[in-house]
């Protein structure tokens, strides 16, 4: 068993390679295939969300969001890599997505909670939605880095398939929470 300080210093240095993911710096295949760490980042990823949508609460079901919103992001990048022949890249890549979106989530939901907060008020419409826009394209691009590393398509491509992905979670969680409901 490591000691307190080398766990501290190893978990530092994975925050680190996600933020490099995160920047396009870095790619899944930068990461270990650690079973562990795969598990250990989606508690990561979940437990920095249930933070900071307790401080900023994005909308009023976002527990249950998070929760469809995991389970899908998993099935999702296991069941593509299964089909399209690349079962081998499961574990960096589905711990890369998780943890760069862990990275980028905070931002997510702040801008999310910004908008419903000041998004009917003129002067600060404009800045919101533009901050909004620009950390989801910043997403796709990264998640689009990951699974263009990951599957060795080409970056149009795997563009597509993240917005796609991305598009898909929203219908899900459309049909799942009704806006009426």
């Amino acid at each position: 068993m490591l000691p307190l300080t080398q766990v501290s210093e190893v978990m530092r240095e994975v925050i680190r390679l996600f933020v490099q993911i995160a920047l396009l710096r870095r790619g899944p295949q930068d990461l270990p295939a650690s079973m562990l760490l795969l598990v250990l980042t989606v508690i990561g990823y979940t437990v920095v969300n249930v933070v900071v949508s307790t401080l900023l609460p994005p909308a009023s079901a976002w527990n249950a969001q998070l929760l469809v919103d995991v389970l899908f992001t998993l099935a999702w990048y296991i069941g593509v890599l299964r089909l399209l022949g690349r079962p081998e890249r499961t574990v960096q890549t589905v711990t890369a997505v998780f943890g760069l979106q862990a990275v980028v989530s905070p931002l997510l939901i702040a801008s999310e909670w910004l908008m419903r907060r000041f998004g009917q008020d003129s002067d600060w419409q404009l800045p919101i939605a533009a901050s909004g826009l620009v950390l989801v394209i910043w997403l796709i691009a990264a998640l689009s880095h990951v699974v263009k590393a990951a599957l060795e398509w080409s970056t149009a491509a795997s563009v597509a398939l993240v917005i796609l992905q991305i598009a898909a979670a929203q219908l899900l969680l459309i049909a799942v929470f009704p806006a009426g409901a």
